[in-house]
């Protein structure tokens, strides 16, 4: 079975706005006509794309590889003319060509993979992707409801869709004038066309508004992570402890083979498991003496280093002291302040607070100092 699929990106898209047609426009890193390509280039049972371009932008898509470009007509149904005939004039012309809109930069591929299937494995001379429409369905006049419309048997239609070569390229030849696709063609030449299962995700960019929507499922989902940090220091000799990058003065100092930053230790846990890259032991293990004393801004810095190299944006991040004394509140926005500074995230997206334990527990009977932390991060 050899398919071939044309791309109709000739015309000027006026309704979508900006300074340039719809298919040249960036989304998401891209031009609306790269996405689309791909989404072809993806299919390896398509041996060869042709894409329509008007004459004037014939040079803002030079081909390569499996993809050739022709230019357009003056409409639709002219552009794809000029691509049929390209396909009908090589050595051997494709048994089934896919033809689709260039403003359908979202097409799931297993939407074109259904209309593959229609076509080589039941038989179909032309198949297409549609969705029957849900919604009630009004006639207007003058910005006013004038009646109602029955919606049985009414679909969304979609594209690409699907055709036995041969057969398209006569009906195309037969049909004069313009057609708003080529299903409406095929029905004009007498051509059964079999609809299959469309996508919501094969949206076409039609406003202004719809870019953005296009751009939700070229980035796709959102990968949120969540990790969680506990840690706890007992104190020893001293006169000030550190708590999230503060000096804070306290009566005692913490022993710890760091400088027992039991705040930043949890937090960088938290960021550690929300990565599931173990913790601060497995990074920084204390049997090594170069860490001995190290302060545990290097600890949270690696942590935050390796999210970034991860793709992963910090959102947020929540750290509780539990303690009797010292008191924390006097210097919470030093606090957040500090951790702002190490993490390069905005303070308000900082929280740190504290509670006691009651005077219950070694933290109750002021032997040490407990901290938990939540991160969260972010992978577009």
């Amino acid at each position: 079975m050899t398919v071939a699929a044309i791309i109709v990106a000739a015309g000027r898209g006026t309704r979508a706005g900006g300074d340039r047609p719809k298919q040249w426009q960036p989304i998401a890193g891209r031009r609306v006509l790269d996405w689309t390509i791909e989404c072809f280039t993806a299919i390896d049972d398509i041996s060869s794309i042709v894409v329509a371009l008007h004459p004037d932008d014939m040079d803002l898509l030079p081909p390569s590889g499996r993809v050739a470009t022709v230019p357009g007509g003056a409409t639709r149904a002219g552009s794809v003319r000029n691509a049929l005939t390209h396909l009908a004039a090589r050595a051997q012309a494709p048994e089934y060509v896919l033809i689709h809109d260039a403003a359908r930069c979202t097409v799931p591929g297993e939407v074109i993979h259904r209309v593959l299937s229609a076509l080589r494995d039941k038989g179909a001379v032309a198949a297409a992707p549609a969705l029957a429409v849900t919604d009630a369905l009004w006639r207007g006049e003058d910005g006013a409801v004038s009646g109602t419309q029955d919606r049985t048997g009414l679909f969304r239609a979609q594209t690409p869709q699907g055709f036995v070569f041969g057969a398209i390229m006569q009906a195309h030849e037969a049909h004069s004038g313009d057609a708003a696709d080529d299903v409406e063609v095929a029905r004009a030449a007498g051509l059964p066309v079999r609809i299959v299962e469309g996508s919501e995700a094969n949206l076409k960019i039609t406003t202004p508004g719809d870019f953005a929507r296009a751009e939700t499922y070229l980035r796709g989902s959102m990968d949120i992570r969540t990790g969680t940090g506990f840690d706890v220091h007992r104190f020893g000799p001293g006169d000030h402890v550190m708590l999230c990058g503060v000096a804070v003065p306290h009566d005692r100092g913490f022993r710890a083979h760091s400088d027992g930053d039991v705040a930043m230790h949890a937090l960088s846990d938290a960021i550690y498991g929300a990565l599931a890259e173990g913790d601060i032991g497995q990074h920084f293990p204390p049997s090594d003496p170069q860490w001995k004393g190290a302060e545990s801004r290097v600890f949270l810095r690696h942590a935050c280093d390796l999210a970034a190299g991860q793709g992963c944006a910090i959102s947020n991040v929540d750290i509780t002291l539990i303690c009797e004394r010292p008191k924390i509140g006097p210097h919470a926005q030093a606090m957040r302040a500090a951790l702002s500074g190490i993490m390069g995230l905005a303070v308000d997206r900082i929280s740190v607070k504290a509670t006691t334990s009651e005077q219950l527990g070694f933290t109750g009977r002021g032997e040490g100092i407990a901290a938990q932390a939540v991160a969260c991060l972010v992978k577009p």
